[in-house]
């Protein structure tokens, strides 16, 4: 149009930076971080951010390298979600309860040229960089991140060849020029998807689809200015669901929480007036199932977001009568976390309790961020009638949709077939237009908020000597949502126990990814050799859960 022009006053690429700068001015001195005796403002941790980058940009990171990460939810974790991007970098939040092999394998994929690792996770660090070293791979630069605290750690002892977190802090500069995104789609982080070794998904999210996230983040937790949120959902899952960005966007204060039990909870609830917190059923459980002398009543409401697994209506009526404000969420990694809300409406108030709690366990409807959500059919594409019956495959539209898998094209361009995201979920759409999960087409497993993949477990239980044929399924589980279940045939003249196949996954995968059940019979199949898996799912169903109560069994 005559007379408009595009020009530095009224383009500025999107970034989550700019929220930290606005912050360490409007709320310099207002508490940024809090993890035990250590606090910090948030005039002090744009310090410490750009001190970061500007250390980092002496080690040599630049535009597009990428720096990971391997720590629990600790102030490092808030510094490193700035300070990365600051440089120009990407940061890469890997999974704490990964083993070193599959460490090695990320890091590999994703070229780390540095990576934090937290004390309590050193060795998994050190082991990984042995697995690059001896394969002749590169290895990055490894940077220690000690217990802040004054009290020793029992068992860790110093690694006097490593460099430290504090000493990166004290070789930056403050003066250092924060490098911003002259594209505000260029990328700023990558986060994998999924525990496999052969063919990772790094999901590469954008400074604008990260800023329009932690916007729409900061309104689906309904939060208000300097809101108070306890990490009890992880740092590393979705960069915090953008929480990180967000929290931040709006003078908050984040309570860093180590080890998450319902002690911890309920202690750093009633000690710093925590308005808002989030994570996945796992949580709720821990907390329904506190024991009186743990729990202690709430200051106030609490918001609380849940996602990963749905959670179960029952679970959601428990946690509200404990004075917990329930909000459900759904999303993946590739929609940056949440990506739907179940936003309430005042006439389902008139509701019994209980079916109330059944709307709210429903996936909802898209947040402020994205554009469009669907349900529809994975071969015409065609969108199908929103009668709550008819089941399709979820999709989704809009910015804060991921910018694609790293170094994976084929991968990216079968993700948009159709110009839409195709999440792999199976679902309806309800008459009043909110989503419905059914099942997942990709038999994903979500144990406690963690994607177990069941290719990847059968394919260790393949290589057992004993094993002929194997397939693994979701059994419902109380505690943790869910966990893996094996349907096993023995070779003829073959001995193997439950007990012995259980300990076999767990000697060659992450814990959390080992079967807890095993059933011996023989596998459901169509015509041409295809496990029935949806026969599979239907008895480990009838299993019931292998949790009672709350507690887990291992």
């Amino acid at each position: 149009m005559e007379g408009t022009i595009k020009s530095p006053a009224n383009y500025v690429p999107l970034t989550p930076i700019s929220f930290l700068d606005r912050s360490a001015v409007v709320y310099a001195d207002r508490t940024s971080v809090v993890y035990g005796s250590v606090k910090y403002t948030w005039r002090q941790t744009r310090d410490r951010c750009v001190r970061i980058a500007s250390a980092l940009s002496q080690l040599g990171i630049s535009t597009s390298d990428v720096v990971s990460v391997l720590a629990p939810n600790v102030p490092a974790m808030v510094d490193l979600h700035f300070a990365v991007p600051m440089v120009g970098a990407l940061l890469c939040t890997l999974n704490i309860r990964h083993d070193s092999a599959l460490v090695a394998a990320l890091l590999r994929h994703s070229g780390t040229k540095v990576i934090f690792a937290d004390h309590q996770f050193l060795q998994i660090a050190q082991g990984a960089c042995d697995i690059l070293s001896k394969n002749g791979d590169k290895v990055p630069l490894l940077v220690l991140i000690p217990e802040p605290l004054p009290q020793p750690v029992s068992g860790k002892k110093r690694s006097e060849d490593v460099m430290e977190y504090e000493d990166v802090v004290s070789m930056g500069k403050p003066d250092f020029e924060v490098r911003r995104p002259t594209d505000e789609c260029d990328p700023i982080s990558v986060n994998y998807t999924s525990g496999t070794t052969s063919s990772p998904k790094g999901v590469v999210y954008s400074h604008r689809g990260a800023y329009l996230n932690s916007l729409a983040a900061v309104l689906l937790n309904e939060m208000h200015s300097s809101p108070t949120y306890l990490w009890t959902n992880p740092m590393f899952h979705c960069n915090g669901w953008c929480l990180l960005w967000g929290v931040t966007a709006i003078g908050g204060t984040n309570i860093c929480l180590r080890n998450v039990t319902a002690k911890a909870i309920f202690d750093n609830i009633s000690q710093h007036k925590v308005t808002h917190m989030g994570g996945a059923p796992t949580i709720l459980n821990m907390i329904i199932n506190a024991p009186e002398s743990e729990q202690k009543p709430l200051p106030r409401k609490v918001s609380f977001v849940t996602g990963a697994a749905p959670p179960p209506a029952h679970v959601i009526y428990k946690m509200e009568e404990l004075g917990f404000s329930m909000f459900h969420s759904y999303g993946l990694t590739e929609t940056y976390g949440p990506g739907t809300i179940c936003t309430w409406k005042p006439e389902w108030a008139s509701l019994p309790r209980e079916e109330q709690a059944k709307m709210k366990a429903r996936q909802g409807v898209n947040h402020l961020g994205l554009e469009e959500i669907q349900v529809k059919d994975p071969v015409t594409m065609r969108t199908l009638p929103a009668d709550g019956v008819t089941m399709g495959e979820v999709v989704f539209r809009g910015n804060t949709v991921m910018n694609g898998y790293l170094k994976n094209p084929e991968a990216t361009k079968e993700a948009f077939k159709g110009g839409w995201f195709w999440s792999g979920d199976l679902g309806v759409k309800h008459p009043d237009g909110y989503i419905e999960l059914k099942d997942r087409s990709k038999d994903i497993i979500i144990s406690g908020g963690e994607n177990i993949s069941s290719i990847e477990v059968e394919s260790t239980l393949f290589t057992h000597p004993s094993v002929l044929e194997a397939a693994v399924v979701a059994r419902p589980d109380e505690y943790w949502g869910e966990t893996a279940c094996a349907f096993v045939k023995l070779k003829d003249g073959s001995k193997a126990s439950a007990e012995e196949l259980i300990n076999y996954c767990r000697d060659r995968l992450p814990h959390y990814m080992a079967p807890r059940s095993i059933v011996f019979e023989d596998l459901p199949k169509t015509s041409t050799g295809k496990v029935q898996k949806f026969v599979l799912r239907a008895k480990a169903k009838a299993l019931g859960s292998l949790s009672k109560k709350g507690k887990s069994k291992l």
